[in-house]
């Protein structure tokens, strides 16, 4: 089945939200090899990679991305691993989009981590079931600005929330942890103010790339293929352990 547009996407936001914003194929969170088979089973003209494995099983690689640019088809990349690896690969014409994919862009030692949720599994709709650290960050200087609470205490909760594992990361296990640092009306205000006013960035990022696909969807035809691919042995092994070594011999499409 071919389809224009393939937009890899899971814990941000649901395929539901998504539909509003751009018709195309959603697929779940990219790992190891689904690029590659995007392009042979779907032979897209663009491919927005939001949302990515990155411990239960393989990330997505480097190469494979390069390799459906060198295909022609133009890749989009924000609020996740998909900023992540635009920022990685924009040198190469990987199309980064996004406050966070800008935010990686200019921190060399920006971790990947910070973007990271646990999530269901693809079958159950890859919902998250946790908080993002840096939508955690982003929240509290919006309260900060708000003056709900201040700089010391955001701070602190700040601290308390990347000693947390992503996996356990919540607002509840960070209040948790706080109270055995905060008491008083400062906290008390700030869990009132969340449940209204919390905002995602990653979310924010993956809507805002999503219009700008379907208000450009006109301008994105195939691209011609880029020069930064190079076939090499690890690659060729990769394509193999996930039984797309076919796509290294044809022509394009498969």
């Amino acid at each position: 089945m071919t389809a224009d547009v393939v937009v890899f996407l899971g814990p941000t936001l649901s395929v539901a939200d998504a539909r509003q914003h751009l018709d195309a194929l959603y697929l779940p969170p990219a790992g190891g090899g689904d690029i590659a088979r995007a392009v042979i089973d779907h032979a897209p003209s663009a491919i927005a990679l939001i949302d990515g494995v990155f411990a239960q099983s393989p990330a997505v690689r480097h190469k494979e991305i390069l390799w459906a640019m060198s295909r022609g088809v133009r890749v989009f990349g924000a609020s996740s691993m998909g900023a992540i690896r635009a920022a990685e690969l924009a040198a190469f014409g990987m199309v980064g989009h996004g406050m966070i994919f800008r935010w990686y862009r200019r921190t060399a030692l920006g971790d990947d981590g910070d973007v990271a949720v646990p999530m269901a599994p693809a079958e159950l709709g890859s919902h998250a079931l946790g908080e993002a650290l840096i939508d955690i960050r982003l929240t509290l200087r919006r309260a900060e600005r708000g003056r709900v609470i201040g700089q010391h205490l955001r701070r602190l909760l700040e601290r308390l929330a990347r000693s947390i594992h992503y996996s356990e990361r919540t607002y509840e296990s960070l209040f948790l942890a706080a109270q055995e640092d905060v008491s008083g009306p400062e906290l008390d205000r700030l869990k009132l103010w969340l449940p209204n006013e919390r905002r995602s960035q990653k979310r924010l990022d993956a809507v805002s790339l999503l219009r700008r696909l379907s208000s450009s969807r006109g301008d994105l035809a195939k691209a011609q293929g880029i020069d930064a691919f190079e076939l090499t042995e690890a690659f060729a092994y990769d394509m193999d352990y996930y039984n797309l070594s076919d796509a290294l011999l044809c022509g394009s499409p498969c």
